[in-house]
């Protein structure tokens, strides 16, 4: 009571100041203030949103294009969602200025490189550039819109919650703004910002009621998710009843709306996702990766004798222009996901913040707290120094050696191009097209998906244990509270319902949690909300769950109404969590099926057949290079005849090492890995980045490690297969 009183009185105190003209103190309003708000958005605010800020600030001071009136009002609506300071004057400056400098460095950058490795210039590549850059302005003017998506994407996987929050307050204190307050403090971004910003807005004066202040905030929800409005409508609309019968009656109406149009929304979207993912496949993996079987022949006639230059164009089509196309389908498939349920990660709490980390204990008061990131960067160099050993061995003129004693089965292989013939010395020779070389190049990618794949395993493995754990807490949480609701409705106090509940439910993580609680009031002798909310000992901070602490918050706040209006409010969620936890079930069998089959595409189909492809590939280089020194040899040997084997030499290259063209795949393939993990969880969990990166650490090492055994494998049984096919071929 003092604490509310205090409030009140501190309110009061500053619309009386700022009535007679004198400035609000800056802690005239403890809930919510300017610096309180400013302090939030910095906080939690992602980094790349204010940089994007600057950007687009800076830019408008430089060029200051205005943009065409419809389309500024339309991106100042999707900068208003995102909370984005700046204008769409901006925005159009900085999506013109990024791509007039793409356009015009990148070209003269691409222009240069053929020249570092000893070649002529090439158009293609300065059309690349120039092309890049056009693309770029389009795609830039619509990163508002892609912003916008996200935050509706992260706000709509807390839409379910956020109703649950308002429901379960407004029960047993019917006044709207403290539950939208006790919503946002339980909420995480973006949610929990922008129901601070409808209090901010009514402190601000810039609307007169909470009333107004929220359906201002609606307004733009109407277009994407109708339930979430008429579910807010209803909340409201209990304030208005004078029966408290009709008034629950409502707020129960408010949770079954938004669940059922939760759960058809999301039964269109399973229906409509199957065309979208089997465009996806074919386009973005199944094609590129069966076109990879062609394409050494093509690139042996696109570059002739400089396989580096052959790399770069590959490179730019797989490991830019594949991957950025992928993604953005991939982005547009999640964008038009409906609301769902969006787990918080509790990594970003202060608590929990060292989880994130690899701990080392040396005793019992020192520890020690390493970032994954050093473990995977010295993977990562560990791997390349190994992977790029033959460069390294060339660039030291070592003895080249076989594996055989045939000497077909070499470690490097540079040989000379066929072009050049007896002209040829050893700075001319290029490759490396040994078997050597082509399997140590597997080590460069295990390196990248091992590093990458390890960084995000160490950095969520503690961390997922917690969750795993509050998560089995959560799935019987509800029995739980139904037991407590009826222990406070016989009238026990709560301390002494804690341990009949922990003794009932004994062996289960729901007993564990009221078992903190009760030796925290019995043997410490604290009251109820510090046994709950103890910074070091509370039982809430031992399992950190906004569900289980906003409940455990209604019980602390309706106790002082007595047991048996605490009672009816642990039932009432006691049922809500029950509901919410039936319809999630509902919503997994709807997405299994899609969610399967991409789970199936990463963890097997993908690396197997890149894998397969990478042996032909091996084979292919082989059988070309057996070839080229073959011809080079003939045309020594039929010099002055007038022998054509000299013009067909100018048109038939090499053929490209395996050592770089696996490179290229082999980042492929982790690309594709990480972008279809991101795409797949954003389906199946919504904006969830703790299992997001708990996903991404098993697909990227398994996937990877699975992509090069079966390549190293199926590589070495194909270039036996070809010295085979070559052994009866005779020079001369």
């Amino acid at each position: 009571m003092p604490d509310r009183y205090q409030e009140l009185r501190e309110k009061y105190k500053q619309r009386i100041e700022r009535e007679f003209g004198r400035a609000a103190s800056a802690s005239a309003s403890p809930k919510v203030s300017s610096r309180e708000y400013t302090q939030f958005k910095q906080e939690l605010y992602p980094a790349r949103y204010s940089f994007y800020e600057k950007t687009c600030n800076l830019s408008a001071t430089i060029l200051n294009l205005k943009p065409d009136p419809k389309k500024a009002e339309l991106m100042q609506k999707n900068l208003d969602v995102c909370h984005l300071n700046t204008t769409p004057t901006g925005v159009l400056s900085f999506a013109v200025l990024a791509g007039l400098l793409v356009m015009v460095f990148g070209s003269l950058i691409l222009f240069a490189l053929p020249l570092l490795v000893g070649s002529d210039p090439l158009l293609f590549l300065v059309m690349f550039s120039f092309i890049g850059g056009l693309l770029m302005i389009p795609a830039l003017l619509k990163t508002p819109e892609f912003m916008a998506n996200t935050w509706r994407m992260k706000a709509s996987g807390q839409m379910v919650q956020s109703i649950f929050y308002l429901v379960t307050y407004m029960r047993h204190t019917s006044n709207l703004e403290r539950a939208i307050g006790f919503a946002a403090d339980h909420l995480d971004p973006p949610l929990s910002l922008d129901f601070r910003k409808i209090l901010w807005d009514v402190e601000t004066q810039e609307y007169s009621t909470i009333r107004d202040s929220a359906n201002a905030y609606l307004e733009f929800w109407k277009d994407w998710d109708r339930e979430f409005v008429e579910a807010f409508h209803l909340v409201e609309s209990s304030l208005y009843e004078s029966s408290e019968e009709r008034r629950l009656a409502l707020l129960d109406k408010a949770l079954d709306v938004i669940l059922n149009g939760t759960y058809e929304n999301m039964l269109h979207y399973a229906h409509n996702l199957k065309s979208p993912m089997t465009m996806l496949h074919m386009l973005g993996i199944i094609l590129p990766i069966l076109g990879l079987v062609i394409l050494p022949l093509v690139a042996s006639f696109l570059a002739g004798d400089n396989p580096l230059l052959t790399t770069l164009y590959i490179s730019l089509i797989y490991n830019v222009g594949l991957p950025i196309g992928v993604f953005y389908l991939g982005r547009t498939i999640l964008s038009r996901r409906p609301a769902g349920y969006g787990a918080s990660d509790i990594s970003e709490k202060e608590n929990f913040k060292h989880l994130r980390n690899v701990n080392l204990s040396f005793s019992k008061n020192i520890r020690i707290g390493i970032n994954p990131f050093f473990f995977s960067v010295f993977i990562l160099i560990f791997c390349l120094l190994i992977g790029f050993l033959p460069l390294i061995l060339h660039a030291l003129n070592a003895e080249d050696f076989a594996f055989d004693a045939d000497g077909n089965l070499k470690m490097l292989e540079y040989i000379c191009p066929p072009a050049l013939g007896a002209t040829c010395t050893e700075a001319d020779k290029i490759g490396p097209y040994g078997i050597g070389a082509s399997i140590l190049s597997l080590i460069v990618i295990i390196g990248f998906g091992v590093a990458g794949g390890t960084y995000y395993t160490l950095r969520s493995k503690n961390v997922i244990k917690l969750r795993e754990k509050t998560r089995r807490l959560e799935e019987e949480f509800s029995s739980a509270l139904f037991q407590l609701g009826n222990r406070l409705g016989d009238g026990l106090p709560a301390e002494l319902a804690f341990g009949k509940v922990a003794q009932t439910m004994k062996g289960t993580v729901s007993g564990e949690f009221f078992a903190v609680a009760e030796q925290n009031i019995t043997k410490l002798g604290m009251g109820l909300e510090q046994s709950l909310f103890d910074q070091r000992t509370g039982a809430v901070v031992t399992f950190p769950s906004n569900v289980i602490e906003s409940s455990m918050k209604v019980l602390v706040e309706s106790i002082h109404k007595g047991p048996r209006i605490a009672a009816q409010a642990l039932l009432s969620m006691s049922r809500y969590i029950k509901e919410i936890h039936h319809v999630e079930e509902r919503l997994k069998d709807l997405m299994e099926e899609v969610i399967t089959s991409m789970k199936a595409q990463i963890k097997f189909l993908t690396p197997v057949i890149a894998g397969i492809v990478i042996g032909i590939t091996s084979m292919i280089s082989a059988i070309l290079t057996k070839l080229s020194r073959d011809l080079t040899t003939l045309t020594t040997q039929s010099a002055g005849t007038g022998s054509p084997l000299g013009d067909m030499l100018t048109i038939f290259g090499i053929g490209m090492p395996t050592f770089y063209f696996q490179l290229v795949v082999g980042i492929y393939i982790v690309q594709i890995v990480y972008i279809l993990t991101v795409l797949s969880n954003g389906i199946e969990n919504g904006s969830d980045k703790l299992a997001e990166r708990y996903e991404l650490g098993r697909n990227l090492i398994n996937s990877t490690l699975l992509y090069c055994l079966i390549a190293g494998a199926v590589m070495i049984a194909f270039n036996l297969f070809a010295i085979n096919i070559l052994s009866g071929v005779n020079v001369g």
